[in-house]
C-alpha cells in the first residue's frame, strides 16, 4: 500500500507534544512492516538548521484562498527512513508559536489543501490518507470534496485519528469561503457546531475509518463525560470509530542505551537503577538514599491531570517516609502549590517548574513510583516511559491508562503497576500506599519492576493493526 500520513507538528523536527511523537514513530514502524509511507507537516521557522541542510525543494504551486493566489513550496527531507515532505509558506508557518494565531483557521485551511493540491502535483497516488487531530481535519472532506470535480481523488480513503478530543479548532463559518468550501456542508450533520465550523467534527464525519489511541478512550468518547460535546455525532458515526493504543518509540526510550542517563541498565542489572536514583537526589537536593521510595510526576501541570487529588492528599503523604519530585510547568496554582510544599518539606519534595527533556530521563530512571492520576487520558505515554524504565504508576483507570496499566494482583503477583476507578482522592493515597506496603518487600517489588519493564508498548502491534484497518479499507 501507499499512505500519505499528515500531521501539524512531528518529533524530531517540530514538538509541543504527543501527537509529535505519534507521528514521529508510527510511519517508521509501519513502514518496517514493510509498507510505502510519507510523512507531511508545515515548514515552520522553528524547524532547526541541521534538518533544513537536508531539505530540497522539488516543487512549488499555488493555492486558491477566495480571491488569493498563495504560494505553496514542497521541500523533501532527504532520509533513508520515511520520505518527508513539508509544506512551506512563511506567511502561514514564520510564525513565533506553532498554534494560537488570530489566524489559525486559515492557516490549517491552506495546510490541508495544500496537502491535497500535492499528492497530485507530486502524483504520490495514495491508497490511504491518514489525518491527525484538528489541524488536519479538513483533509478527509476536501478528498472527498476534490473528487466530484477530478477522477484522481476517487479512490483514497482517508483515516483520521483522535488523539485528544478536548481539542477540536473552532471558528468562524467565514473560513467556509476561505476554504473553497460550499455551504451546503455546513449542517448538524456536516461541520456545523453552534452556529460555527468544527474541523476536528470534519475528520469524524468525512473521514472513512475514525480511530482514536486506546480502546477505553473509544468506548469513553461516545458518552457526555468525555464527548466534548461531540458524543452524538461519534455516535452516529461509531460503525467506523476504532481504538488502537499508541506505542513509544524503543530506541529513544530505553535504560540499556539511553545516553541522558548516567548508569544504563537492564532487568539482569537493576542495581544501576538505584545508582540513578542516586544521581537524581544529588540534582535535585534531596537527602541521597538509596532505600527511601521516591515517587515522582512529569507532566503538564493542569487539572486534567490528576493535580486537584494530588492537592487533597500530598500534605497527608509528605507525612509519610517518602521523596517527591515534579518535574514540568502548566497552570500558576499548581505552580504555586508545589513550590510552597518544597519550601515547606525541602528535604522530601524537590520541585522543578520548567521542563528538559534529558532530565526528565533521569526522573523516569531514578524515581520507584509515577503518579498518573488523570481525569481523562486518551493514551498517554508517561506511563509507558516510566514502565519501561522500571519505575511502577499509579493511575487512574481511564483511557490509554486502563489498556495499559495491568492492576497489581497481591494474590498472585501479576501486574504492572496500581490504579483505581473514581476520581477521588481518598482512592489516589490508597493506591499509592498500597505500593509504597509493597515496595518494603523487596523481593515482591523487584518482581513487579521487572514485570514492569517486560510489558511490551511499542509501536511493532500498533502498526500492525493501523494496517489491518487500511486493508479492510481497501477492500470496501
Amino acid at each position: 500500500m501507499n499512505i500519505v500520513y499528515v500531521s501539524s507538528e512531528a518529533a524530531p523536527f517540530i514538538k509541543t507534544g504527543g501527537l509529535a511523537d505519534v507521528a514521529g514513530s508510527l510511519p517508521k514502524a509501519i513502514k518496517e512492516e514493510g509498507q510505502k509511507i510519507s510523512l507531511v507537516i508545515p515548514l515552520y521557522s522553528q524547524i532547526d538548521a541541521k534538518y533544513r541542510e537536508k531539505m530540497v525543494k522539488i516543487k512549488h504551486f499555488y493555492v486558491d484562498l477566495q480571491w488569493r493566489h498563495v504560494y505553496a513550496g514542497i521541500l523533501k527531507y532527504e532520509d533513508d527512513e520515511v520520505d518527508v515532505y513539508f509544506i512551506d509558506n512563511e506567511y502561514y508557518f514564520k510564525r513565533d508559536g506553532l498554534y494560537g494565531h488570530f489566524d489559525d483557521g486559515e492557516r490549517f485551511v491552506f495546510f490541508n489543501k495544500a496537502v491535497c493540491q500535492m499528492l497530485k502535483e507530486l502524483n504520490l497516488k495514495p491508497d490511504i490518507v491518514h489525518a491527525n487531530d484538528w489541524h488536519t481535519g479538513l483533509l478527509p472532506l476536501y478528498i472527498k470534496d476534490f473528487a466530484k470535480g477530478d477522477p484522481y481523488y476517487k479512490d483514497i480513503k482517508t483515516v483520521f485519528t483522535i488523539h485528544n478530543l478536548k481539542y477540536q479548532g473552532v471558528f468562524d463559518k467565514e473560513v467556509l469561503s476561505i476554504a473553497g468550501l460550499s455551504f451546503e456542508y455546513f449542517n448538524m450533520d456536516g461541520l456545523e457546531f453552534y452556529d460555527k465550523v468544527n474541523f476536528l467534527k470534519a475528520g469524524i464525519v468525512y473521514c472513512d475509518a475514525l480511530t482514536t489511541v486506546s480502546k477505553t478512550y473509544a468506548e469513553e468518547i461516545r458518552y457526555d463525560f468525555y464527548g466534548e460535546n461531540l458524543q452524538g455525532i461519534i455516535r452516529k458515526h461509531e460503525n467506523k470509530l476504532v481504538g488502537i493504543v499508541n506505542g513509544i518509540d524503543y530506541e529513544i526510550y530505553n535504560p540499556e542505551t539511553d545516553n541522558n542517563i548516567p548508569f544504563n541498565y537492564s532487568i539482569n542489572n537493576l542495581e544501576n537503577k538505584k545508582k540513578n536514583k542516586l544521581e537524581l537526589q544529588k540534582l535535585y537536593n534531596l537527602p541521597q538514599d538509596e532505600n527511601i521510595p521516591l515517587i515522582s510526576v512529569v507532566s503538564r501541570l493542569v487539572s486534567s491531570k490528576g493535580f486537584d487529588l494530588i492537592r487533597y492528599i500530598l500534605e497527608k503523604l509528605l507525612k509519610e517516609e517518602i521523596q517527591f519530585v515534579v518535574l514540568g510547568t502548566g497552570d500558576r496554582e499548581y505552580e504555586e502549590m508545589f513550590k510552597m510544599y518544597a519550601w515547606k518539606y525541602e528535604a522530601k519534595l524537590s520541585a522543578h517548574i520548567y521542563f528538559n527533556q534529558k532530565e526528565s530521563h533521569l526522573v523516569y530512571a531514578g524515581s520507584d513510583i509515577f503518579l498518573m492520576p488523570s481525569l481523562f487520558e486518551p493514551c498517554g505515554i508517561s506511563q509507558l516511559i516510566a514502565m519501561r524504565y522500571g519505575t511502577i504508576p499509579v493511575v487512574r483507570e481511564t483511557g490509554g491508562l486502563k489498556d495499559t496499566v495491568i492492576p497489581y494482583n497481591k494474590y498472585t503477583q501479576e501486574g504492572t503497576g496500581f490504579s483505581f476507578a473514581n476520581y477521588n482522592a481518598h482512592e489516589l493515597l490508597f493506591s499509592i500506599k498500597e505500593a509504597l506496603s509493597l515496595y518494603k518487600d523487596k523481593d515482591k517489588w523487584k518482581n513487579l519492576v521487572i514485570q514492569a519493564m517486560k510489558a511490551k508498548h511499542d509501536w511493532e502491534n500498533s502498526s500492525i493493526e493501523y494496517i489491518k484497518l487500511y486493508e479492510f479499507l481497501l477492500k470496501q
